[in-house]
């Protein structure tokens, strides 16, 4: 009997202190004005998640009220500080769309490519953030040629494009190491050609010689003139592009190597000519 007596209180008493818990999270906030500088103090103070809800708090009293722009700019920001650079991007994305004319839509624009920018992965991984960030910065730069974030947007650009070059640079060398000399070739060639202008272009060209020498060596005779004059083109290249290369070195190895090798083909095809027009008289 002492116990069920006991229940009700139990069952007030915790009632009670579920509605505290419940109305400590309760947002006050008497328009959107409030709304927003409280979700400001929120992000100053450190507490990114508090301040999203203060933030969308002012999108109650229209996405059009006077504080809804920075509001909305802020609550990307936010999103950002929570790691979460995708939300992030679709909210910059969403500024540029409602708020066409507003003050801040360069920066905004500028902040959704760094977002798909802060997503890009280490060079093995895939890297459709950081093509999909390459393209949002270079829409940005064209928009607005003369803003002040253009030569930060510039510098990660390449810094972005030297992760894809050498992405495609290790992909040749995966290529070699499984004697894919082929696609080594075909690989190497590309990363210069998209890439000519990051760290790694000067390497794809010496691996373009290496992988030629390698290809002619196993092809067959009438194919190895072809294939050690591609290894010496783009060992011409090479030393014509970037001159002061660290690795013109070893060039000049492969360079003489693909050299001899074509010489002594050259020979054996011209005693084959020879020999080929010998039994063409005699037959005569």
């Amino acid at each position: 009997m002492r116990t069920s007596a006991l229940a009700p209180v139990l069952v007030f008493s915790l009632l009670g202190a579920l509605v505290g818990c419940s109305s400590g999270t309760q947002l006050t906030y008497s328009g959107p004005e409030e709304a927003y500088e409280k979700g400001v103090a929120e992000m100053e103070e450190g507490d990114p998640q508090q301040a999203i809800r203060f933030f969308r708090a002012v999108f109650e009293y229209g996405r059009g009220n006077e504080w809804a722009p920075d509001a909305r700019f802020k609550l990307a920001m936010a999103q950002r500080e929570l790691s979460k650079h995708l939300v992030a991007a679709n909210e910059f994305q969403r500024f540029t769309q409602l708020y066409r004319n507003d003050d801040l839509l360069a920066r905004a624009e500028f902040e959704r490519a760094n977002s798909y920018y802060l997503r890009s992965p280490a060079y093995r991984l895939d890297q459709s953030d950081s093509e999909q960030a390459i393209s949002l910065f270079r829409l940005f730069i064209d928009r607005h040629p003369n803003h002040e974030l253009v030569p930060k947007a510039e510098k990660r650009i390449n810094e972005l494009r030297a992760k894809l070059a050498r992405k495609k640079y290790e992909a040749g060398r995966l290529y070699e190491q499984r004697n894919m000399w082929q696609a080594a070739t075909t690989v190497y060639e590309r990363a210069f050609d998209q890439y000519p202008d990051t760290r790694w272009a000067d390497d794809a060209l010496l691996g373009a010689v290496r992988a030629y020498i390698r290809y002619a060596d196993r092809s067959v005779e009438s194919k190895q003139a072809e294939r050690y004059r591609k290894a010496i083109e783009n060992h011409n290249r090479l030393t014509q592009l970037f001159p002061e290369s660290t690795v013109l070195g070893r060039a000049e190895d492969l360079y003489s190597e693909a050299r001899e090798k074509l010489d002594r083909v050259q020979a054996r095809e011209g005693e084959q000519s020879l020999a080929q027009e010998d039994t063409s008289r005699g037959s005569n």
